[in-house]
Formats: C-alpha cells, structure tokens, sequence
C-alpha cells in the first residue's frame, strides 16, 4: 500500500487551493523582516492558522531559507493536541500531501529511529487530523523546496532523552525544525508577561526549565534547545505576537514567537 499522508487541514488552517496557497505563503515570505541565514541549524515556529501566526512563522522559514540548496532533511518536531501517549510518534508515510504537492520522507531515518526503541514508537494515530506539522509544510515547500522531512510527535516524553537519542542522527546538512504556540488564552498584557518569561528561558538554553512552560510544544522545544546547547547553536528571537495583533480581541489570546538557532 502506497502510504501518503493526506492534507487533513487544508482549507482550514491555510489556504486549501494551491494557487491561493503559493500567494499566501510566498506573500508572507516576502514581507518577512528576518534575512535568509545560512548559519542558522533550527527553528521555532507556531503553528496556528496563517491567519493568526503566518507572519511570526515566515520569519522563521525565511531565516532556514539561507540554507537553500544545502539542506538534506528537515526533522520536524511537534507537539500532539489530540492523541495522548508516552514517546515520540514516527510513523512510515511515503510522503505528506499538501495543496502544493507531496514531500518526501526519510523512511530510513525513521526506520532507525525506531530500531532505537523506546522513546520513539511507530504510531499512526497521533498524526491523524494532527496540524502541529503539516501547517509547517507549505512554508518549507516554499523555501526549501525538494527538502524530505523526518516527523516526530510528542507524547508525555522526556524531552532530553529524546535530544540525546537524536544526536548521533543529525548531519551537518540536517535542520531541525520545533513546533510550539506560546502561552493561551490570557489577557493579551498577561500573555506578553507569561511569554517574556518563556522567552527568557528559552534563549538562555534551559532545557529542563522551559520543558516546564507554558508552551503547548514545551517538549518539542525543549529538545531543539537541548540539541542546540549541546551542539553550540546560539538563540536568536525573530519576532513574537500574539494573536490580538492579528483580529484585535486582546481578552484571550495566544503567544505566538519565532526563534533561530545556529553557529552564527
């Protein structure tokens, strides 16, 4: 059986056509204040409806675009929002669909992954209807284009374990890219408080403590973090909003941030 992931939030969290999906996510891009940054080796990104946190995840995908033509695989790591389980979800897809075409998988890393054991697990389930990743396609579609993915999905996890079990993984040509909103549903001066303080510990590479945030992909960011203190990544913030900034309602919103990491 020819196993392709469909695009199951096509059409609600971003643009189900193609055409209008290119214009979006090109438009988006373009506007971004962010370089291309060639040293850069990770990145957060949120991963809410473009319409509320495209702007903040352009700058992220702008800055990887610096590694156009060097990248090899792009390890995808998010949080799951629907499906409770213990581990790291990989599961065998040929390729993910969305309105912009099919991206490849890294079957083989995958496969050895799994051939590690516990944390990562084949698992099915956590990725249907799952939006934590796929909203990231588009955006590297665009800027990496051709790049194959390696997608995990976090359960209840330690998430430095899991930076420890991918380290002999990485390549100098692989990026690693985190999934992860930022604090919900506060007051938007009450979120921007909660979110500096996140922010803070993020950028001085406290692993341990940001995996305790308020962050709904603590654990996916809290792995990047681990890899870059280990691998001598340095942080950089590229932009951070909240979804007010977007429709105006400033009584509950959501934190969303764009942070780069690399040798530069």
């Amino acid at each position: 059986m020819d196993l392709v992931r469909p695009a199951y939030v096509a059409g609600q969290f971003y643009p189900g056509e193609r055409e209008a999906l290119l214009e979006e996510v090109a438009s988006l891009l373009k506007a971004a204040k962010t370089p291309p940054l060639p040293g850069v080796r990770g990145v957060l990104a949120p991963h809410a409806g473009y319409g509320y946190s495209g702007k903040v995840a352009a700058e992220s995908f702008q800055a990887l675009s610096g590694f156009r033509g060097q990248a090899q695989r792009a390890i995808l790591l998010g949080p799951s929002h629907f499906v409770p389980f213990l581990g790291v979800a990989f599961y065998p897809y040929r390729a993910w669909r969305t309105p912009l075409g099919e991206v490849a998988v890294d079957l083989e890393g995958g496969r050895r992954l799994l051939e590690r054991g516990f944390p990562f697990l084949r698992l099915e389930e956590p990725f249907w209807e799952e939006h934590s990743l796929e909203v990231l396609l588009p955006f590297l579609q665009v800027a990496l284009p051709g790049v194959p993915i390696l997608p995990l999905l976090f359960g209840e996890v330690d998430p430095l374990r899991v930076a420890e079990a991918l380290l002999p993984e990485l390549s100098p040509q692989d990026l690693v890219v985190a999934s992860s909103d930022l604090s919900h549903y506060h007051p938007d001066p009450v979120a921007r408080e909660r979110d500096r303080r996140t922010l803070e510990i993020a950028l001085s590479l406290d692993a341990e403590a940001l995996s305790r945030a308020e962050a709904c992909g603590r654990l996916p960011w809290a792995s990047l973090t681990a890899l870059a203190r280990e691998l001598g990544w340095r942080p950089r913030l590229l932009a951070y909003a909240t979804s007010a900034e977007a429709f105006g309602d400033r009584r509950r919103v959501v934190g969303y941030a764009a942070v780069a990491y690399g040798l530069d």
